[in-house]
């Protein structure tokens, strides 16, 4: 069977090939706008597979960075607030070396007992720091104030753990828990911070030789085991701040592993794709000029 080629197969194999090749440059000019060589599925199912999933990986490394650097940031506010407290205790130790050597009258007495009233008002205070609109010393009760300004020592929060998802099944606590520190006040009893205080400021307003005496002694004893306890809160506070750390060193440097992974499946190659585009750009318009004379012989052919 013969076939004979007339104008109309010429034009229409003519334009074919200016589509094909005006694709290949809308193709390649994506590629240099968006930097990917994967711009659909389609172009290179595996590797958008491998993409889709380092990507997911990325995204839960991000969610883990971030919790790792909100539970620093938590534990670095809490040990701040520890660090005032442990200045105001320091404070009140001074007061317990001076009074009981003699030289104080009462009056002297009292108004170290109202120093030490202030000073305890600004241990409340300082365990009442909030971080982000949270209580960092309330457990989970992280709306509720841990304690109440004035004359109530009561501890209001809870001895629930706070934690921070650094991995997949690893989980930092960044809880404190400082009713261990500070106790419920004088009507319990407990014997912890606040009841210590409560009862150096009476012995300070009492000022009999008896009350002088537990200044140098019980009440030295329990505020200086009450600053022993404080210290091992900020120790393990650092702990966790440093492994929060080392967590984030490590997010990141896992970061940096996939995100090249990714960029070896996706990036397009600026250099390469820059030199193929002006190829194509130049191959185009010469089929343009070439199938516009050929198309426009084809016409005249016709009109004869």
């Amino acid at each position: 069977m013969t076939y004979r080629i007339t104008p109309a197969m010429i034009t229409a194999t003519t334009l074919d090939d200016l589509n094909s090749s005006l694709a290949a440059l809308e193709r390649t000019s994506n590629e240099l706008s968006s930097g990917k060589t994967i711009l659909e599925p389609s172009d290179n199912p595996y590797g958008a597979s491998r993409a889709i999933d380092l990507q997911s990986q990325l995204d839960g490394l991000s969610s883990y960075a971030s919790n790792a650097q909100e539970g620093i940031s938590w534990e670095t506010t809490a040990s701040s607030a520890m660090t005032g407290m442990g200045n105001a205790l320091q404070s009140v130790r001074e007061l317990l070396v001076r009074a009981p050597n003699g030289t104080y009258n009462k009056a002297d007495l009292e108004q170290m007992a109202d120093e030490v009233n202030q000073l305890t008002e600004a241990v409340k205070q300082d365990a009442n720091t909030q971080y982000a609109g949270q209580y960092v010393f309330s457990g989970t009760a992280t709306t509720t104030a841990p304690y109440t300004q004035g004359a109530e020592d009561a501890y209001q929060g809870d001895t629930g753990s706070v934690t921070r998802a650094i991995g997949p099944g690893v989980s930092v606590s960044v809880s404190t828990d400082i009713s261990s520190l500070l106790g419920n006040g004088q009507a319990s009893g407990d014997g912890k911070l606040l009841d210590t205080l409560r009862t150096i400021s009476e012995h300070l307003k009492g000022a009999t030789a008896e009350d002088i005496g537990a200044l140098g002694a019980g009440d030295l004893k329990g505020l200086e085991a009450s600053i022993e306890t404080l210290t091992q809160m900020q120790a393990t506070a650092g702990g966790v701040i440093d492994q929060l750390q080392a967590a984030t060193s490590r997010i990141e440097s896992l970061q940096s592993s996939i995100s090249g992974g990714l960029s070896n499946i996706e990036d397009a190659n600026i250099a390469e794709t820059s030199i193929a585009y002006s190829n194509e750009q130049a191959a185009y318009e010469a089929a343009l000029r070439a199938g516009a004379s050929i198309v426009q012989e084809s016409l005249l052919q016709f009109l004869q």
